[in-house]
């Protein structure tokens, strides 16, 4: 009964406002010509520190009627932010500058800056709308399996075979990279193999399965786990999650590309419109990912609604989902109340468009979500959890960060 009240709310948010093809067309992703973000020289700097400790909340935040008296951004200024750190396995570390194509600067256009105090956190507002996925079904198919868990603490999502987009500050708190991130990992939610247990030690078997991947982290809980699915009575496929409970398999980050509009190294205050970052990882998985889109306006979200997934602390290794409205926005920033807490940032945030030409729906993210913060709304301090958006030029510099310069990121 739960399962099938939970994915009538799901699949009815996509269905239930489509009441004739004009409003069919406005619930559409529509391809868009994108600048073209390329490096132009990189720099080598000395190696962090990885010192910095963990930090969710800004000091300082400007919100939407903050936002109203900043001048535009030279374009010196965005290639300035979009010039990015990489920081390898190895601990060194280079900085690469970057020029942009084909930019037509608005005049409206701006960032976020310096701003309210901090004050108290609040990410569940009012009744817990959130669901933990503890179906096996779902917990390890699409769209659920794309979500990742960082060995920070943070989550994240696919968005290629090799590649994890999650939110800066799970790795760099804007001064140095924290604590735990020069050795940093993914956990990739997999299915538990059918008598793993009764495996011969040096088998050819066991052999495969240790160089599918990075299993360290976890391993004696996953080998338990495993010989207790072997023992009881599978389905015909072998395959078992723990109730509630999922497998992770745990692999090396390769490097790490961070926005030096976040990472400014201690001049100036890290700007949240840039907190974001992509992982690289060590090996290529062969999971479905989920491709990125360009955020939309609000108009133009089916009811409004965002949908992301992610690890949540209060609720021990279960993935847990919502979906919520948003109530406000900026030119890089969603604000909403989307019921969340500490180890869910960093999660992908996406809709459910149709494909233009085609009859199939198709999820993409548009934001990644950054956590809770005050912020200065229209003269009024305000408390929301914040997602940042997938501008035009941020789409195009994450496409470089994946494809290197020779991509064609022309359209998204």
């Amino acid at each position: 009964m739960e399962n099938t009240l939970f994915w009538l709310i799901f699949f009815t948010l996509g269905w239930t406002l489509i009441n004739g093809s004009k409003v069919e067309q406005n619930f559409m992703w529509h391809l868009r010509k994108v600048p073209r973000v390329v490096s132009e020289r990189t720099f080598h700097l000395t190696s962090p520190t990885f010192v910095a400790d963990a930090s969710v909340v800004l000091k300082k935040v400007c919100g939407i009627e903050c936002q109203k008296e900043l001048p535009a951004p030279s374009l010196s200024d965005l290639e300035d932010s979009l010039s990015y750190e990489t920081v390898f396995e190895n601990g060194t570390r280079t900085l690469t500058r970057v020029k942009v194509q084909g930019l037509v600067i608005e005049p409206t256009q701006n960032i976020t800056a310096k701003g309210a105090s901090v004050r108290r956190k609040r990410q569940v507002y009012g009744t817990d709308s959130r669901f933990s996925i503890l179906d096996k079904r779902f917990l390890t198919n699409f769209p659920f399996n794309t979500a990742v868990k960082l060995s920070t603490g943070c989550s994240g999502v696919l968005v290629s075979p090799s590649h994890v987009l999650t939110a800066a500050h799970c790795v760099h708190d804007g001064r140095d990279y924290i604590k735990g991130s020069k050795k940093l990992r993914v956990g990739l939610l997999k299915m538990r193999n059918k008598g793993v247990g009764k495996k011969r030690r040096g088998s050819k078997r066991s052999r495969r399965e240790a160089n599918a991947g990075d299993q360290t982290e976890g391993s004696k809980e996953n080998l338990k786990g495993r010989a207790t699915a072997g023992r009881r009575k599978g389905s015909a496929r072998g395959q078992r999650v723990a109730e509630g409970r999922p497998s992770f398999q745990w692999t090396r980050v390769k490097n790490t590309h961070i926005p030096k509009g976040w990472a400014t190294g201690g001049k100036g205050d890290a700007t949240l419109d840039y907190d974001y970052a992509l992982l690289e990882l060590k090996r290529a998985h062969k999971k479905k990912y989920m491709e990125l889109g360009i955020s939309p306006t609000i108009k133009k979200l089916p009811g409004g609604m965002i949908h992301f997934s992610g690890f949540d602390h209060d609720r021990a290794d279960q993935l847990v989902y919502r979906f919520c409205s948003v109530s406000d926005e900026s030119n890089d920033l969603l604000y909403q109340y989307c019921d969340a807490e500490s180890g869910s940032t960093g999660s992908g945030v996406y809709l459910r468009l149709k494909e233009p030409n085609k009859k199939n729906w198709k999820r993409k993210i548009i934001a990644v979500y950054s956590g809770h913060q005050w912020v200065d709304v229209h003269g009024v301090q305000k408390d929301y959890n914040v997602a940042v958006r997938i501008t035009p030029l941020k789409y195009a510099q994450i496409c470089l960060w994946i494809h290197g310069d020779g991509a064609d990121c022309t359209y998204g």
